[in-house]
């Protein structure tokens, strides 16, 4: 998985869902690259505690951004168009309390090494009724990447995809601490 730091791009989110049929109608190549994605780090994984302290016994959920894809579509000087593919692995913990959990993520587009022009908030259900461990792959469709004119390069901008974090578990994952429910303890 690439990573790639936040602070740029630009776009509008849209909807929720796949439609793999527009990419394979359309053949004509590209313009130009599409702008880079990636999982922000820091906000890649999320463990989601049921008490305080955070020892393996008090875990409730984690989840994990596995994989981050994105396709799009120069049209003359339109803006970009684009879909993103997010692959999440979730666990349920000994703390878990039922066996569907719903976690947040976002997507944000960024001007390259500079501020975030769009951020737009999403929900992924996970279901553990066969286990302890669920994987989904969510597809996001019709970003929009405001380019001003056919000049400018999907490269000038890059979009980032990562779980909605309290403080806490930003901290968790910024001290290296990590757990992985098929790793034992």
């Amino acid at each position: 998985m690439r990573v790639i730091a936040v602070l740029a791009a630009g776009l509008f989110l849209a909807s929720c869902g796949s439609n793999p049929l527009t990419r394979a109608l359309d053949t004509r190549q590209n313009a130009g690259p599409c702008p880079p994605v990636a999982a922000l780090y820091d906000a890649s994984r999320i463990v989601e505690l049921g008490a305080e302290e955070p020892i393996y016994p008090n875990i409730a959920y984690t989840g994990e951004i596995t994989g981050v894809e994105l396709f799009c579509r120069y049209v003359e000087d339109e803006p970009l168009r684009a879909e993103v593919e997010i692959d999440f692995a979730f666990g349920k913990g000994p703390m878990a309390d039922a066996n569907s959990h719903q976690y947040s993520y976002w997507i944000a587009v960024t001007r390259r090494s500079s501020k975030v022009l769009a951020k737009q908030y999403f929900a992924v259900d996970a279901n553990f009724a066969n286990g302890v461990v669920d994987g989904r792959r969510e597809v996001v469709q019709d970003i929009i990447i405001p380019r001003v004119d056919e000049t400018i390069s999907g490269a000038n901008f890059e979009v980032i995809v990562g779980f909605d974090l309290t403080e806490d578990q930003l901290a968790f994952n910024r001290e290296g601490r990590r757990y992985r429910l098929d790793a034992g303890n």
